[in-house]
């Protein structure tokens, strides 16, 4: 679609919007994006201010003067980004659509929030101990990175953010000492940032404008969610000794660069929710943490599926392209929709996109059901008290305990005001798990309702995987297929209704105890968003997966460790899941990268990770899910991060931002459009294949009895050497490459090579085929996945 025919259809669809509504519908958030800034990459105060009057300019030729467009404006995004968020009305925005000089505009939406063992898992660590040999030592942990984490603000207090034993600020930091964090109701002398934590930055505007002012004393980067804390001392936290989770997990809680400086960016204002991240202010913060110079992007929110947005018309998109044109790399969760098919978010092939998988480490109660043998749950609680006969205790189904108006599938899930204190007191309660990631509300109902225990069982999307929840009362995950007595199915065949029945089930639960050593792992999460992408399927995502279950990291003391306003406990680390942890795992291991190899491309960085992960968990077997099924690359791209062999990957898939305006030119836009990204000199090739962008996997569309053929480049980064091809067939496509062996003689030369797929069998269409690629010299395995739609 040519941009012309793409900004008539936006702005016939926003035209229609308007007259569905009544001529006096409420002003919305709108961003309107121009692309690039004409004053260059180190804009002084005067091509800021200059940029902001041309924002108000153009803004005022519609609305009609430049007084209502500075009321109008919520941010002028006046550094890399350019563009504004401003509350409009529909017709508004569709008049600013129809102007030549506007790339797109669309309505701000609303985003969301989607350790002490992990880095010994993934082998930065040995046996808890740091190893000589270890990429941490190689990449001196990160020293100096700077590592930018949009979220929901910082506990900044927290030991895994001093700034003890810290040198100078880099001088790359053009943060100027902002630290928002309790402005308003502390002595102005008063400063929580420090040597670790340099900056802190509120980002509220949109978020005010559609849930009212926040209060003063709210109105500040102090984390009253836990999350931003969470995400961010997984990236880059200090080493902090005796890290504990009641009595669970005891270790030393680090980052993956641990010796980074973070900065903290509040864009996620919600307390009762995973909601409250708004794409203007999210926006507003790529803008500022590019212009102050950060090296790492972590961002552990996105939208939710189905949701399925053009690169130009998404926040955290725009927000990545220009991040990535200033040599900053963007790590992003994939969301937390799994395991539906096409529910990876994130998807932009300038973002790097995360999956969630396990590690060696469990937190395990034993139960007993009646006589039988024990049964494994997954909890951090301590076990039921004696009971009155053999310290077991009558089970009651969550259906069984309804009250008589409840719903029987309200009950199921222990929904609040459907259980019955008469039915429940004293019992263990059995619910089923509502959401892919969290069931302590649950427990909390359990507890309301008169309980002594909890025992969530799994629902069908979540399949064998056990999360560890911080129930209020003794409780414990289970997978409803290990005992049948627990199997949600056997009680719905017996309708919920016989008490006979219901008195024959008696249990107990033991106390929760950590082992470490758990085979096989890692296994996908059931909740992990999968792939294709839906808005670009030709770019395999997500692009690899990492830590995401059953996470410790530091925690904020301003809220409960379920989130929960009823739960007045207070915890420094905190267990969680999702991919919102997994994609800090990564960015911690980019900060190593960014340090070892200061000059090396965002592209290049992400190269190496994905070129050397691993397919195979740690008994030497292909990678499986939650289901117990063969994990594919839809659900952990190019494989499980192995951080040591990232550090000397060999060769490297470069990509320039050259090879993304190639890319977009053949997604639907032209060189009128690309006027707007500051690259006057760029003209749009007349032919371009997007399978052919320089991108670490390889996915290609069947076509047939035709032959399918692709280039690459690489790069080495390694001593010169020969390198040798290896392929893993593809079921009905036999591999052709050539040439299949390269020499370098030097570091920084670069070797291209084609991929011809030739098809021997009947490859049938809709069912995707998977293979790989491996260069290989002998010391290094370069791996791309090789995906047939």
């Amino acid at each position: 679609m040519s941009y012309h025919i793409t900004k008539l259809f936006l702005s016939s669809f926003i035209l229609c919007s308007f007259l569905l509504e009544h001529t006096d519908a409420l002003r919305k958030t709108y961003i309107v994006y121009l692309g690039g800034h004409s004053h260059g990459p180190n804009p002084s105060l005067d091509d800021l201010d200059s940029a902001t009057n041309s924002h108000y300019d153009l803004l005022a030729s519609i609305l009609g003067s430049h007084e209502k467009a500075k009321e109008t404006v919520m941010y002028s995004y006046n550094k890399h980004i350019n563009g504004f968020a401003a509350l409009l009305e529909d017709e508004e925005a569709s008049k600013i659509a129809n102007n030549s000089n506007v790339v797109s505009v669309f309505l701000s939406k609303e985003y969301k929030l989607h350790t002490t063992r992990s880095w010994d898992f993934l082998g930065l660590e040995k046996d808890g101990g740091i190893s000589l040999d270890s990429g941490w030592w190689k990449a001196r942990f990160g020293e100096d990175t700077i590592m930018a984490n949009l979220d929901s603000g910082v506990w900044p207090e927290h030991e895994s953010f001093s700034g003890i034993g810290y040198g100078p600020v880099p001088s790359k930091w053009h943060g100027n000492g902002v630290c928002e964090i309790d402005h308003l109701i502390t002595p102005s002398n008063t400063t929580f940032c420090n040597r670790k934590l340099i900056g802190a930055r509120i980002f509220s505007k949109n978020y005010e404008s559609q849930f009212g002012k926040l209060n003063p004393s709210n109105l500040t980067a102090r984390d009253f969610i836990g999350h931003g804390t969470h995400t961010l001392s997984t990236a880059a936290g200090n080493f902090s000794p005796d890290v504990t989770i009641f009595g669970n997990g005891n270790g030393t809680a680090k980052g993956g660069s641990p010796r980074a400086r973070v900065a903290s960016y509040k864009v996620c204002w919600s307390k009762t929710d995973a909601g409250g991240c708004h794409e203007a202010d999210i926006l507003a913060a790529f803008d500022q943490a590019i212009y102050d110079g950060v090296d790492v992007i972590s961002n552990s929110l996105g939208g939710s599926s189905p949701y399925i947005e053009a690169l130009f018309t998404d926040g955290i998109s725009i927000g990545s392209f220009h991040a990535f044109a200033k040599n900053i790399v963007v790590v992003c969760s994939a969301g937390n929709d799994g395991p539906a098919p096409r529910s990876v978010t994130n998807v932009a092939p300038w973002s790097f996109t995360v999956a969630a998988s396990t590690i060696d480490r469990e937190f395990v109660s034993h139960i007993s059901i009646g006589n039988k043998n024990y049964i494994k749950g997954a909890s951090l609680s301590k076990g039921l008290p004696s009971g009155p006969s053999k310290k077991i205790y009558q089970m009651i189904h969550s259906i069984d305990a309804r009250l008589l108006n409840a719903t029987i599938q309200d009950a199921r899930f222990c929904k609040p005001r459907t259980l019955d204190p008469t039915k429940v007191k004293g019992k263990i309660l059995v619910c089923t798990r509502l959401e892919g990631t969290t069931s302590v509300a649950q427990g909390f109902e359990a507890a309301l309702a008169g309980a002594v225990g909890v025992f969530v069982i799994n629902d069908e999307k979540s399949g064998s995987l056990l999360l560890a929840e911080p129930h209020p009362l003794p409780g414990a995950s289970m997978n409803a297929n290990e005992d049948e007595d627990i199997d949600e199915r056997e009680w719905f065949g017996k309708g919920g209704t016989d008490e006979n029945i219901t008195r024959k089930m008696v249990a107990y639960m033991s106390d929760a105890r950590t082992y470490t050593g758990l085979k096989p792992s890692p296994i996908m999460a059931g909740f992990s968003s999968r792939g294709p992408s839906a808005v670009q399927p030709l770019i395999l995502k997500p692009d690899i997966t990492a830590p995401g279950v059953n996470i410790l990291a530091a925690y904020s003391l301003a809220t409960s460790p379920s989130n929960l306003p009823s739960d007045t406990r207070r915890v420094p680390y905190n267990l969680q899941q999702g991919t919102s942890m997994s994609c800090p795992h990564v960015a911690g291991i980019v900060g190593l990268l960014k340090t070892l190899h200061p000059s090396w491309s965002p592209a290049a960085i992400k190269s190496a990770i994905m070129t050397t992960a691993t397919t195979l968990d740690n008994t030497n077997q292909p990678i499986r899910d939650a289901f117990d099924k063969i994990a594919t690359p839809f659900e952990y791209g190019s494989g499980h991060i192995q951080p040591n062999l990232a550090m000397d990957p060999g060769l490297v898939y470069d990509i320039s931002t050259t090879d993304y305006l190639n890319f977009i030119c053949v997604f639907g836009h032209n060189h009128n459009l690309l006027k707007f990204f500051n690259y006057n000199s760029y003209i749009c090739p007349e032919f371009y294949n997007i399978e052919n962008l320089n991108y670490p996997s390889i996915t290609v569309y069947n076509r047939g009895p035709n032959l399918i053929n692709v280039t690459r480049t690489v790069t080495n980064v390694g001593s010169p050497s020969t390198y040798v091809v290896e392929i893993q067939q593809l079921e009905e496509f036999k591999v052709h490459v050539q040439p299949s062996s390269l020499t370098f003689k030097e570091i920084g030369e670069k070797k291209t090579f084609q991929v011809i797929l030739e098809a021997i069998g009947m490859p049938p269409h809709g069912f995707p085929v998977f293979g790989k690629l491996t260069w290989t010299n002998g010391n290094h395995r370069v791996t791309s996945p090789i995906v047939v739609l």
